[in-house]
């Protein structure tokens, strides 16, 4: 089973993202992306659900920034997830590499489809909705 990082510092937020993930993929909680990159030492998820707006010294775009600028890493599928919604912000997370853009509220419906879509489909093709915004 595939596994995925669900991080965001709120906890409703994140149980969310799990109810609607479970079926579907193994999955992981953080609550901040330093410690998310600390597991990353040891562990290689397949994608990441990734809070933009999070405590501690670093905030997920610049999470989204070091994984997708590590060689090691670049292959993990990051969707960022905030309400966060103007263009200058989905053009910055496109900039920093992240694979999709989702604006809260979102639907968990579109976030299982993308992520099914993109994680577990022989094609990998992104899927779209209206309050998404996969990047190439």
């Amino acid at each position: 089973m595939k596994k995925l990082l669900i991080v965001d510092d709120h906890a409703v937020i994140r149980q969310m993202i799990c109810l609607a993930l479970r079926d579907h993929f193994e999955l992981e909680q953080f609550g901040d992306a330093d410690s998310t990159y600390a597991s990353l030492a040891t562990s290689r998820p397949d994608g990441i659900v990734l809070d933009v707006m999070l405590p501690g010294s670093m905030s997920g775009y610049q999470l989204c920034q070091r994984i997708k600028s590590d060689p090691a890493l670049a292959s993990i599928h990051v969707v960022l997830v905030t309400a966060r919604g103007q263009v200058a912000d989905q053009e910055f997370g496109r900039a920093l590499g992240a694979d999709a853009y989702f604006i809260k509220p979102f639907s968990p419906v579109a976030l299982v489809r993308h992520l099914t879509t993109a994680l577990l489909s022989p094609s990998g093709a992104a899927a779209t909705g209206s309050k998404e915004s996969p990047l190439p």
